[in-house]
């Protein structure tokens, strides 16, 4: 038998209704995220492209660049800003567009669906929307494979390759907000996710959504804490006191008893938090 696992399920993270207003969506599910939030990182890039920036002006597109996944994946954003949603935007069928503070846009096209309502401020790292493209499905455009279409605008309203300014900026992953709040959320399991490849070899996409595989390269990792369970990807009591004596070399002063809370959940980030994990 498996260890029941206290972690955040994908459905009930990911799953709720569109929320109107101006609400910031953090690390957590709902928190005020500090400043350093806000960077740019590339959300896909676990995935492989099928279709360049090159690709994409060779065939008289403005540019882009398209990554293949499953339909109803879940699209982080790239850097915090402001949702609006396009329905049925020409050819790029479903697209929703993120205001950044700094007056750059993103854009993601051939959505299967919308997650916020337009107005709605999120955090990088924050699912907007799911991926779609299927031929002929709703939304999709001109699509004809299941996937996302990526690209930028900066401020004078030119369409720029998000590669190329990352690449720019020297950015990676965004820094959790979890070491302030203690809720875990997505950045905090990309970071993980992010460790556990460098560490253990994790071969999933770096996505935030904490799975078996993800949390089998965690109790892999945790022998060095002392876990002596199954690796079966299903964490519990053991794997996380493993986990509360990585988090007490960070901070973390509360019992070993395996049942994770704010404090535990601080200390873990503070050690993602390093600059050696972006």
């Amino acid at each position: 038998m498996g260890e029941n696992s206290p972690g955040i399920g994908r459905r009930t993270l990911f799953r709720g209704a569109a929320v109107a207003g101006a609400v910031t969506v953090g690390g957590g599910l709902a928190s005020a995220a500090p400043a350093h939030a806000s960077g740019f990182y590339n959300p896909f890039r676990a995935y492989a492209i099928s279709s360049g920036w090159q690709d994409h002006l060779n065939r008289g597109s403005l540019g882009g660049i398209d990554y293949p996944m499953s339909v109803g994946t879940g699209l982080p954003a790239c850097g915090s800003g402001t949702i609006q949603n396009i329905p049925y935007n020409g050819t790029g069928g479903h697209t929703v567009t993120i205001y950044h503070p700094n007056g750059y846009r993103t854009q993601y096209m051939h959505l299967s669906s919308f997650r916020f309502a337009n107005g709605t401020s999120v955090a990088a790292g924050t699912v907007v929307g799911y991926s779609g493209g299927a031929a002929g499905s709703d939304g999709s455009g001109s699509s004809t494979g299941p996937h996302v279409h990526w690209h930028m605008i900066n401020p004078s309203g030119v369409r720029i390759d998000p590669l190329v300014y990352l690449a720019g900026l020297g950015s990676g992953l965004p820094k959790t907000t979890t070491e302030y709040d203690g809720v875990p959320g997505p950045v905090m399991w990309m970071r993980a996710q992010n460790w556990l490849r460098i560490e253990q070899g994790y071969a999933g996409p770096i996505d935030g959504y904490p799975g078996v595989n993800t949390y089998a390269a965690l109790q892999r990792e945790m022998r060095e804490y002392g876990y002596t369970g199954p690796i079966d990807g299903v964490p519990g009591k053991y794997t996380w006191m493993a986990v509360q004596r990585l988090a007490s070399r960070w901070g973390y002063t509360g019992p070993i008893d395996g049942v994770m809370g704010p404090n535990s959940w601080r200390g873990f980030a503070k050690f993602l938090n390093q600059d050696r994990w972006d």
